[in-house]
């Protein structure tokens, strides 16, 4: 019909029934196998067998199968995986299930799967086709992201032309390079990718692949943090960063812009309101926002009192909003008390930054490397002459409080108080606070859903406090020791 093809079956399906005219999905000419009956009890049936026979006799269309032994099993399986090209409908595997309703009743079910069933997958198809170019894409993260050109090659059903290259190091580990026969499989017999090279079939001339220097979306340089296998660009006015960074900018966390959430971000791009970074929100009139589709002049003057709130919002928020790598809430707040202005943190050096206790030289170099560049220096000049606020109250730590002298690691959801608010708490009363659970660690305060931290420092005998128990050492008398 002349229309794109979906990506695959899937998909296809699921779009299908999406539909809200039937007459479109009902167009589509999807078919179906049915392969078990809900209300099984209400028949008088002892196996699953019989289901699909009984199903099938009433006209329903209904699988192959197979009822075999355990020692008939695994040739039944591998039978299957070696006859799959001679369907015309895609299978990624086999499921072995036991054949007695009364024997699956007795195993039961975990909350996540039967005991009575196992799922078993079929290797996926590789084909070899020829590498005709390495593009690189930006995502809305800022990562970086290698892309395989291919020559068309058909692959588990659908026509496969381009396919993930993941990161640099993955291409360096198997030199990959443009020229290249290449083997190319569908990872989840979903998402094509790049696994191997011929490397007995590669021409001349070719040459290793390198990332590039600058951001292709926004043309400034981009970097790759220490440990990590992604590169990003980092630029608070890259394009294709663009609706994320706002909507971070935005979230409870950061400036905490009620109602503007993805969809109104959306709209205010697409609109032409909201084109540069994070700071053209603070120069938005409210007759162009209500002229927005599904806004209207109440909801306009809401999103407008909303944006002059987060005007007041301290130095600390601002920082998380910035989306500056790894200043995260925490390492915002610990750089707000040590530079309480946005001037004194930018005159700090590297070496100055890294004495910050949870900064270190990584997230210090991150903190340079970003105010020093200028789309960062054009969003805080924009940011400052809207009147945001760029400073930060200075929370004295008494000497004699009662956590003085303790170190406090804070994990997992805190009833009535944010993680941000209870370590102000903790510094108030002459504590510490650190991001990660170590034998300095003197409490560690767990709320709900605590993960990873929970579990070191049980490892470590670190003591483990509720919310309850740190309110209550709050309430204590300041200790001289």
């Amino acid at each position: 019909q002349g229309e794109p093809v979906f990506a695959n079956p899937r998909n296809a399906a699921a779009g299908s029934l999406r539909q809200l005219d039937s007459k479109a999905a009902a167009g589509r000419g999807l078919s179906l196998f049915i392969f078990s009956l809900q209300n099984e009890e209400d028949f008088s049936l002892a196996t699953h067998g019989e289901i699909l026979r009984y199903l099938k006799s009433l006209g329903f269309p209904v699988l192959p199968f197979s009822v075999v032994t355990g020692e008939e099993a695994l040739s039944a399986i591998t039978a299957l995986g070696e006859s799959r090209g001679d369907v015309d409908y895609a299978i990624d595997g086999a499921v072995l299930a036991v054949d007695a309703l009364a024997l699956r009743r007795q195993l039961g079910s975990t909350a996540r799967a039967p005991r009575w069933s196992v799922a078993y997958k079929f290797p996926a198809e590789e084909k070899k086709t020829r590498l005709r170019a390495i593009t690189i894409q930006v995502g809305r993260t800022g990562v970086l992201t290698p892309a395989a050109e291919l020559e068309p090659v058909r692959l588990a059903g659908t026509t496969v032309s381009k396919a993930s290259l993941h990161n640099e190091d993955f291409i360096a580990e198997r030199d990959i390079r443009v020229g290249d026969m290449v083997w190319v499989r569908k990872a989840g017999e979903i998402i094509p990718e790049v696994i191997g090279v011929e490397r007995k079939e590669r021409p001349e001339g070719t040459v290793p692949f390198q990332m590039p220097k600058s951001c292709p979306s926004c043309g400034e340089k981009v970097r790759r943090m220490e440990g990590e296998a992604a590169t990003r660009c980092v630029s608070p006015e890259c394009p294709a960063q663009l609706l994320r960074g706002v909507e971070h900018f935005a979230s409870r966390q950061a400036m905490d812009i009620e109602g503007l959430g993805p969809a109104l971000v959306q709209s205010l791009h697409e609109h032409g309101l909201l084109q540069t970074s994070a700071a053209d929100l603070y120069y938005l009139e409210k007759e162009d926002v209500a002229a927005l589709p599904r806004m209207g002049p109440k909801a306009a003057q809401n999103l407008m009192d909303g944006i002059e709130k987060s005007k007041t919002r301290p130095l600390s928020r601002l920082l998380v909003a910035l989306g500056i790598p790894q200043v995260g809430q925490k390492a915002a707040y610990v750089l707000a008390q040590t530079f309480p202005t946005m001037d004194a943190l930018c005159a700090a050096g590297r070496e100055e930054l890294a004495q910050v206790p949870d900064i270190g030289p990584i997230t210090a170099d991150n903190i340079v490397s970003w105010l020093d560049s200028e789309p960062a220096k054009h969003m805080l000049a924009r940011l400052a002459q809207a009147g945001v606020n760029m400073t930060e109250p200075v929370v004295e730590s008494p000497s004699g409080g009662a956590l003085a002298g303790k170190t406090v690691v804070i994990t997992g959801t805190l009833p009535g108080m944010t993680r941000e608010e209870a370590a102000e708490r903790v510094v108030l009363a002459g504590g510490q606070v650190s991001s990660a659970v170590s034998k300095k660690t003197n409490f560690l305060l767990a709320g709900e859903k605590a993960g990873s931290k929970l579990a070191k420092a049980e490892k470590l005998g670190i003591p483990v406090i509720s919310f309850e128990t740190f309110l209550q050492m709050l309430e204590e008398e300041p200790t001289n020791s």
